[in-house]
């Protein structure tokens, strides 16, 4: 039977976006979420997760979203400058800039050096934030579904060459019992047998497909090596409008894909939507407006209160 994980990415990106999640976790809707550590309102944004947790019927898996384009330098900005934009603690790398960094003869390694620096506060502020989380379900009895840590990145950044090798050494360094490392691999020929639905994605989201499944043999392999299931996700083809009934159409054959290659099926939406006057120098102005404030964010809310309409998980 196959194993499918409904997740939220973004909690902690802010206050509005984590309550629009929260009221998913409410409805028993999410078997994860990936919560940001780098934000100016993450710490309050764990709080509210924290008083809700009395609440829910259980406590939704959490992953470390680590964010190296967004948010603050958690090391400090004087201790990874080629991270930091000039003059400020904000993190100000692109995502091109970082997958071109991990080519560069000269500064490849000091950029994993200080990115290793990140990764290691990211880590220790989320680790810090999910076992309170994990506590308090705890004392009120609330089932928990976390076992281990669990990593992915804002972006899929994590996937990035020297992004993943200062991530995999961070982890084998540390000693880290990690049960889950999010693998950005989605099956294309799925979206490509449906023709009449090929003018609804965008052309961009085919060339992140292709990019990214270049890029995860790697996490196969590591996840192979530390007894980790092998997964597919489903969220980059359509990334954006993660709408319900294009799922419902596509979910058979992506489901039978999963199940014959014996893969854990994640689900990765984003519920969750930012307010005008939460908006900051922290985030990119171009994901301002085709992402966090896109009104598909609440189609992709409307999709994840309505997949158990779809999903049979008796």
């Amino acid at each position: 039977m196959i194993e499918l994980d409904i997740h939220a990415d973004d909690y902690g990106l802010t206050l509005h976006t984590s309550r629009d999640i929260l009221e998913c976790m409410k409805k028993g809707k999410l078997d994860s979420i990936s919560v940001l550590t780098n934000m100016s309102c993450s710490g309050k944004c764990m709080e509210l997760l924290a008083e809700t947790i009395p609440e829910l019927p259980f406590l939704p898996a959490m992953s470390i979203h680590l964010d190296f384009v967004e948010g603050r330098c958690l090391a400090g900005s004087g201790e990874t400058p080629l991270l930091a934009k000039e003059g400020s603690d904000y993190i100000g790398l692109s995502w091109g800039k970082l997958f071109l960094l991990s080519f560069h003869p000269v500064k490849r390694n000091a950029v994993k050096a200080q990115l290793k620096k990140e990764i290691r506060a990211q880590i220790t502020a989320g680790q810090k934030e999910i076992l309170h989380c994990i506590k308090i379900a705890e004392e009120h009895r609330v089932p928990c579904r976390q076992k281990g840590l669990r990593i992915d990145a804002h972006q899929h950044a994590h996937m990035i060459p020297v992004v993943w090798e200062a991530l995999t050494e961070v982890l084998e360094e540390e000693r880290y019992a990690v049960e889950y490392i999010r693998n950005s691999k989605e099956v294309l020929g799925v979206f490509l047998s449906d023709i009449s639905l090929w003018k609804t994605y965008r052309p961009i989201n085919f060339v992140k497909n292709r990019l990214l499944y270049l890029l995860s043999f790697k996490v196969d392999r590591y996840a192979k090596s530390h007894a980790m299931r092998q997964m597919y996700l489903w969220g980059l083809v359509m990334s954006g409008r993660m709408d319900y009934d294009r799922i419902v159409r596509l979910y058979p054959a992506m489901a039978a894909k999963a199940e014959k290659e014996q893969r854990v099926l994640e689900f990765c939406i984003h519920p969750g939507s930012m307010l005008a006057e939460e908006v900051t120098k922290e985030v990119d102005e171009q994901a301002v407006s085709s992402f966090y404030r896109n009104p598909d964010r609440m189609v992709e809310k409307d999709a994840v209160m309505r997949l158990s309409e779809l999903i049979d998980r008796k």
